[in-house]
């Protein structure tokens, strides 16, 4: 029992700071920006069912894309962290991680898909910590991560929907800095993944 409330702690603080909902919160009100009430909560639900479907097809099918592609654990581990790392890295210089950002958005985009969606909500790093929690995972924790991201998609959905209240009253310095916070949380949990991976290689832990 012990070990499955670690383990969801440690899944929600993943998400949590690699979707980081709060930071975010300053992208949909500029994505959005100009339209109305109704519009907003449209874009605001199709982005996050996106995102969530997006990264249950991940955890359901990551065992058959290592499979089909040869992946072994440990590079992915590897790989994984180092990515997860250099966004956390960028967070903490106060930068807008050109892995999960996108520079222009095509008015005429539909933007609950991309960027909103992809890759700011299930970018890259999200994708890669989700199948990072089930790789080699049983099912009960297969199931958890699931819930714990459509638990994560509902509470960006909510601060989403209160964005404006809560940047009059927060302002976007605290924002800024619960943002660093975030960036220090996701390259520890890199760092973490690239040590994994690199015991797992040479045989240094039990898989």
């Amino acid at each position: 029992m012990d070990n499955i409330v670690t383990f969801s702690i440690t899944v929600f603080t993943g998400f949590f700071a690699i979707t980081n909902p709060i930071s975010n919160m300053t992208v949909f009100l500029s994505l959005t920006r100009g339209e109305d009430r109704k519009t907003k909560q449209d874009i605001n639900k199709r982005a996050n069912i996106t995102a969530f479907t997006i990264v249950t097809v991940f955890i359901l099918l990551g065992k058959f894309i290592f499979e089909l592609f040869n992946i072994s654990i440990p590079a992915f581990k590897i790989t994984g962290g180092i990515l997860i790392f250099f966004i956390g890295f960028e967070m903490l210089q106060s930068k807008k991680s050109n892995v999960k950002h996108i520079k222009n958005v095509d008015e005429d985009e539909n933007i609950a898909i991309s960027p909103l969606a992809i890759p700011i909500l299930a970018g890259p790093g999200t994708i890669v910590t989700a199948m990072n929690f089930v790789s080699n995972a049983k099912p009960l924790h297969i199931i958890l991560v699931i819930g714990i991201f459509g638990f994560m998609s509902i509470l960006t959905y909510i601060t989403f929907s209160l964005s404006n209240f809560v940047v009059k009253v927060v302002g976007n310095n605290v924002i800024s800095v619960i943002g660093k916070i975030m960036g220090l949380i996701i390259a520890i949990i890199g760092t973490g993944m690239v040590i994994t991976g690199i015991k797992l290689a040479f045989n240094l832990i039990v898989q």
